[in-house]
C-alpha cells in the first residue's frame, strides 16, 4: 500500500538555530529551513537523497536510540573530522570502545561511533564490512 511512497523521517530539538549550525555547518549537511512562526522547521537533505524534517518542540526530550546512521569509508578519518569539528563522541556501557571511542566488531558494522546533536538525539557514524 506505502511501498512507493516518498516516505521522510522526522525529529524534534528544543533549538532550531543550534541544530541549523550544527548539522548544515557542523555535518556539511544540506539544511533549508522553511516556515514561519510556530511551523517553523529545518529540511536536511541526506547524500541518498533522503529529506528528514526537524521540529522545534518546547517540550523536546532527546531521544534515547540512534535517530541517524551515517556510512562511512573510514570511520577513523571521519571519527578524527568529528572531533577537529567540536564533536564529542559517546562511551556506552557494555561496548567495549577503542581509545578514539569507536566500537569494533565482527557482526554487524565493522566498526560504529555514537555523538549527540545540541538537543542530545542520538546519531552514529559506521563503517560496514
Amino acid at each position: 500500500m506505502l511501498g512507493q511512497s516518498q516516505a521522510f523521517s522526522g525529529f524534534s530539538v528544543d533549538d532550531l538555530a543550534a541544530a541549523r549550525r550544527f548539522y548544515g555547518e557542523t555535518l556539511g549537511l544540506e539544511v533549508e529551513e522553511t516556515g514561519q512562526g510556530a511551523m517553523r522547521m529545518l529540511i536536511i537533505r541526506l547524500g541518498s537523497g533522503a529529506r528528514i524534517f526537524v521540529y522545534p518542540k518546547e517540550t523536546h526530550a532527546p531521544a534515547t536510540f540512534t535517530i541517524l546512521n551515517f556510512p562511512v569509508d573510514d570511520i577513523d578519518a571521519t571519527v578524527g573530522e568529528l572531533e577537529r569539528r567540536g564533536v564529542t563522541l559517546e562511551r556506552y556501557p557494555g561496548f567495549e570502545h577503542d581509545e578514539k571511542g569507536i566500537v569494533r566488531g565482527d557482526e554487524g558494522p565493522a566498526a560504529i561511533a555514537w555523538f549527540t546533536d545540541p538537543a542530545g538525539n542520538v546519531l552514529s557514524v559506521l563503517q560496514e564490512n
